[in-house]
C-alpha cells in the first residue's frame, strides 16, 4: 500500500516508453517541469532505484513517485467579492471579472483570484503539484473575463485535469476580432509555442510548440469587426489571441498581438462564456455566463456604427 505522499504507477503500455512520458500520462495534474524536477531529485523509483527521464519502461513495471510535502505559498486571504456561479464540496465555478489576475506574480502580489479564494474557501482547496494553492484547473488571462472552475480537493482536481488532457472539457468563448471574417465557420489548427524573440508572447511556430486547435463561428459581422463564438479543443497559453492574430484577425483591444485599442476598456474583448465538464460524481454539468457590460456596450456601439 502506498504512503500518503507516494503515488504508485503500474505501467500498462504495449511498447516500451520513456519514464517521463509514462508519468506525464499517469499524473496529468503535474506539469512536465514538475515531473522532470521529481526525477532529477531521485523521487521516482523502480525496484527501489531512481529512474532517469529517458529510462525505457515496459508493461508490468511498477513506479513509486515520492511527492513533496505541500508548502504554503505567499498568497494571503483577502476579502474580495467573488461571483460564484456554482459551489459544492468538490468544486466551484467562478465568473472572473476583466482586470483580475488569477495567480499572484511579481507586480501582482495581491488582489488576485487566488487571494479571494483563500478567504472564501480557507483550507478547502486542492494542493496539487506539492504547493498549497487554490486548485485552479485552468486559467484565463487578466484581461479576459468569464468562467473558471476551481477544485476543492486533489481527487476532484485529478478528474477535471484528466478531462482537459483528453479534450473533453468544454470551453466556449465569445470575442470581437478586428476585420471582417469571410467564412461563417472554420478551424485553426496550428501549433503554439513561446515566441522566439518576444519572450512574453506566444506564437504559431513549429519550434518547441504544442498542438493547438480552435474552432470559430461568426455570430455577426460589422463594418470593421466580427463577433465570434470560439471553442477550444486544446488549451494553450493565449491560444485564441495567438490563433486569431495568426490569420490577421486579432482580438479587438489586444495590442500585444496587433489588435486595435478600444477606448472604453483595457485589454482584449474576450469572454469565457461557457464551460462543461463531468463532475467527479459522474454527472455532466454546464454553465453559461452573460456577456459583461464592457462587451455588450462595445457591441451596441458597433451596432450603431452599422446603422
Amino acid at each position: 500500500m502506498s504512503k500518503p505522499n507516494e503515488r504508485e504507477i503500474l505501467v500498462d503500455c504495449d511498447l516500451p516508453q520513456r519514464a517521463d512520458k509514462v508519468i506525464a500520462n499517469a499524473l496529468p495534474e503535474f506539469t512536465r517541469s514538475a515531473i522532470s524536477h521529481l526525477i532529477e531529485q531521485r523521487q521516482v523509483l523502480i525496484g527501489g532505484k531512481p529512474v532517469q527521464k529517458s529510462t525505457k519502461l515496459k508493461k508490468g513495471d511498477r513506479l513509486v513517485v515520492q511527492l513533496p510535502e505541500p508548502v504554503s505559498d505567499k498568497a494571503m486571504p483577502e476579502n474580495i467579492p467573488l461571483q460564484i456561479v456554482y459551489e459544492d464540496n468538490d468544486l466551484l465555478v467562478v465568473n472572473k471579472p476583466k482586470g483580475m489576475v488569477v495567480h499572484p506574480a511579481p507586480g501582482n502580489p495581491n488582489g488576485t483570484l487566488v487571494n479571494a479564494l483563500l478567504y472564501h474557501c480557507g483550507d478547502s482547496l486542492s494542493g496539487i503539484n506539492g504547493v498549497i494553492r487554490p486548485g485552479i484547473v485552468h486559467r484565463i488571462d487578466k484581461d479576459t473575463s468569464g468562467l473558471l472552475i476551481v477544485a476543492k480537493n486533489d481527487a476532484a482536481h485529478r478528474v477535471l485535469a484528466q478531462q482537459i488532457k483528453a479534450h473533453s472539457f468544454k470551453r466556449e468563448y465569445e470575442a470581437v476580432v478586428c476585420g471582417v471574417m469571410k467564412d461563417d465557420a472554420g478551424t485553426i489548427d496550428a501549433p503554439i509555442g513561446r515566441h522566439p524573440i518576444k519572450r512574453k508572447q506566444m506564437a504559431v511556430t513549429d519550434k518547441n510548440a504544442k498542438p493547438a486547435v480552435t474552432h470559430y463561428t461568426v455570430l455577426k459581422r460589422y463594418n470593421r469587426f466580427t463577433h465570434l463564438r470560439l471553442t477550444l479543443q486544446t488549451g494553450r497559453t493565449h491560444q485564441i489571441r495567438v490563433h486569431m492574430a495568426s490569420i490577421g484577425r486579432p482580438v479587438a483591444g489586444d495590442t500585444l498581438y496587433g489588435g486595435v485599442p478600444v477606448k472604453s476598456f483595457s485589454g482584449q474583448c474576450l469572454h469565457a462564456k461557457t464551460i462543461g465538464f463531468v463532475h467527479p460524481n459522474g454527472q455532466y454539468m454546464e454553465f453559461t455566463s452573460e456577456l459583461p457590460e464592457y462587451f455588450t456596450a462595445f457591441l451596441e456601439k458597433l451596432d450603431r456604427s452599422n446603422a
